[in-house]
């Protein structure tokens, strides 16, 4: 398995989860401040999207193995799963944003029962704990009470979905993104990370473009001053995408991967409250105390989580 590939893969695929985590909200935050220029959820997908495609390109040069026409399926499940969760959770953000960001925490229980039943290495059981502590924090840092702001505070439209169904998808979006999670871990390894990265987030790029039809205004429309915002989030969000799927891939742990990875919701938490009048979302900082004592907790269970896969 290439969970042995060198010494340096236990330190490796402990610091890029980690870092990929912080690279996430450092792209969200550039993302939120795009948004104010009206460039909506599925445009911001788009070229999300795109940038991954070719953040991903370059490593064809790494070499792997010939492209087998009949294992073809494997890179392309990878993007329409990968693909589905995202439409899944922008559809969900599209109504109760309290409701789903809790919800899309799950992934990581989805990710730990995957890979018990899809990979042939075994889930630790102080990883189960983990997975556990690190899904109640993430419920406890991002859960807003309604009517607050957080980091993408989205106000239902009058024609948003009804708070089960926004539960129902963000369930689906998690549950998505964990199997995708699983299979670049079961996959990469037969391919080499030269082969099965590209195709896969290529795959996902052309997947994209239908997304084009449900754009509320053509790209050109784009404001000048929202792209020094959007094109450094979306090249962030390729590369942490990369931080996460070269540690699966090439280092396995997929469920210790995506704890260390959950750490992205105290950075939010923390983001905001630091950042929040420049993002726009100041009223963060006036949340009742029960928030802030949840929130405690929430950072304690994440360091709890932390600590039982890395030591």
């Amino acid at each position: 398995m290439a969970a042995a590939v060198s010494a340096t893969a236990p330190l490796a695929a402990t610091l890029l989860p980690l870092a990929s985590g912080f690279g996430y909200v450092v792209a969200v935050l550039l993302v939120k401040r795009a948004s104010a220029h009206g460039v909506g959820l599925w445009r911001t997908a788009f070229i999300s999207n795109l940038a991954m495609g070719l953040c991903f390109a370059p490593l064809w040069a790494l070499g792997g193995q010939p492209i087998d026409l009949a294992h073809l399926w494997q890179p392309l499940l990878f993007a329409a799963l990968f693909f589905v969760g995202q439409v899944f959770t922008f559809a969900a953000l599209a109504g109760d944003v309290s409701l789903a960001t809790p919800v899309l925490g799950l992934k990581i229980l989805f990710v730990a029962s995957a890979s018990s039943l899809l990979l042939t290495d075994a889930v630790r059981p102080a990883w189960w704990v983990a997975a556990a502590c690190a899904t109640a924090a993430v419920i406890l840092l991002q859960w807003v009470p309604r009517g607050a702001s957080g980091l993408v505070p989205v106000k239902p439209a009058d024609n948003a979905p009804h708070p089960r169904r926004v539960v129902l998808l963000a369930a689906l979006a998690a549950l998505a993104f964990a199997l995708a999670d699983v299979l670049v871990q079961r996959f990469t390894p037969e391919w080499g990370p030269g082969r099965f990265l590209p195709l896969a987030f290529g795959a996902v790029a052309l997947l994209s473009f239908g997304l084009i039809p449900f754009f509320h205004a053509p790209l050109r429309t784009l404001p000048a001053a929202a792209w020094p915002w959007l094109l450094p989030g979306a090249v962030l969000l390729a590369v942490q995408a990369s931080g996460m799927a070269w540690t699966m891939g090439n280092y396995g742990r997929a469920t210790a991967a995506n704890i260390l990875y959950s750490t992205r919701g105290l950075w939010s938490v923390l983001a905001v409250g630091l950042l929040g009048g420049w993002l726009g979302t100041a009223g963060e900082r006036k949340l009742p105390p029960g928030v802030f004592r949840r929130r405690l907790v929430g950072a304690v269970l994440m360091f709890a989580a932390i600590a039982l896969v890395t030591f």
